[in-house]
């Protein structure tokens, strides 16, 4: 059973579940969209131990407020496993593994990608001016994104003139830009931390009579590289996007199989991720792009 919520990337997401927890393949999957709303999430996870499933898993929308309803799994004996963003519980023993991306990880690729990127156009780090367009503040992956460019900004000495919210959408994400070109008028880069956000950063910079990508005046760099992100390279609006990658549903089976047979497993496993700019044969690996 799933609990889970909506976008390009969570639609992929989705899919890997429902391809890979088939009827054909021995299973019957349970599967309730809870509208990225946590109150809708707990009901649902309250209906499948009613049901008595087998397995939970769950794409949690907050990392907080977990701990009722998964020792309610727990004394039901249904091992739940936790998809995409982490739960901050006080007992990890609540949830048996958690299968996600080190968003982290994705950050620090951002920063050591934007560092090589500027160091070889000669740009003087002082010089580099960055604002952040945020995820939904609280996400796993906002958490990780962000600490990951700080790093980056601490190590290399650049200037983070702001960081704000887009709230991983694309509209929210233009507004914050608006926002963000009225108040600086010297911004070198532009981080959005998913691709939502950087396709409304890209028409708020374009509104504002400003060129962005590898030829304009400010550097756009995102994050889940979603097939968008790909057409936005290619057309010379995008520089970079990090893979967040969705496809999480084989990992699953794998893990359902091995505690099938008693056997013990992971706590945390990441998926693996790459990162894709303009410098690649973009046309040709969109064609193998799943999502």
């Amino acid at each position: 059973s799933q609990v889970g919520a909506e976008s390009d990337w969570r639609t992929a997401n989705t899919e890997s579940m429902k391809s890979t927890f088939s009827e054909e393949n021995g299973y019957e999957l349970i599967f309730d969209d809870a509208q990225q709303k946590q109150e809708n999430q707990l009901t649902a996870i309250r209906n499948f131990i009613q049901q008595e499933v087998d397995y939970i898993l769950l794409a949690p929308v907050t990392e907080t407020g977990w701990d009722t309803v998964l020792q309610e799994a727990k004394d039901a004996d249904i091992p739940v496993i936790i998809v995409d963003r982490m739960v901050d519980v006080s007992d990890d023993s609540l949830y048996t593994t958690w299968i996600g991306t080190d968003s982290l990880l994705e950050g620090r690729k951002a920063a050591e990608w934007l560092n090589a990127y500027t160091t070889a156009k000669g740009i003087d780090a002082k010089d580099v001016n960055i604002v952040d367009i945020q995820g939904t503040i609280g996400s796993t992956a906002q958490i990780g994104r962000s600490k990951g460019l700080e790093e980056g900004v601490d190590n290399y000495g650049w200037n983070l003139l702001a960081q704000q919210s887009g709230e991983f959408t694309q509209a929210k994400g233009q507004e914050v830009m608006e926002s963000f070109l009225k108040s600086y008028d010297d911004i070198d880069v532009v981080i959005c931390e998913n691709d939502n956000e950087a396709f409304g950063a890209i028409d708020a910079i374009k509104a504002a009579g400003k060129t962005c990508g590898p030829e304009g005046d400010i550097i756009v760099v995102s994050f889940d590289s979603v097939k968008a992100a790909f057409e936005s390279m290619i057309a010379g609006d995008l520089n970079a996007t990090f893979e967040c990658n969705p496809l999480h549903g084989p990992r699953v089976a794998e893990i359902i199989q091995k505690l099938e047979k008693g056997e013990e497993v992971e706590k945390i496993q990441y998926v693996d991720e790459a990162y894709f700019d303009t410098s690649m044969d973009l046309e040709e690996i969109l064609k193998t792009r799943a999502y």
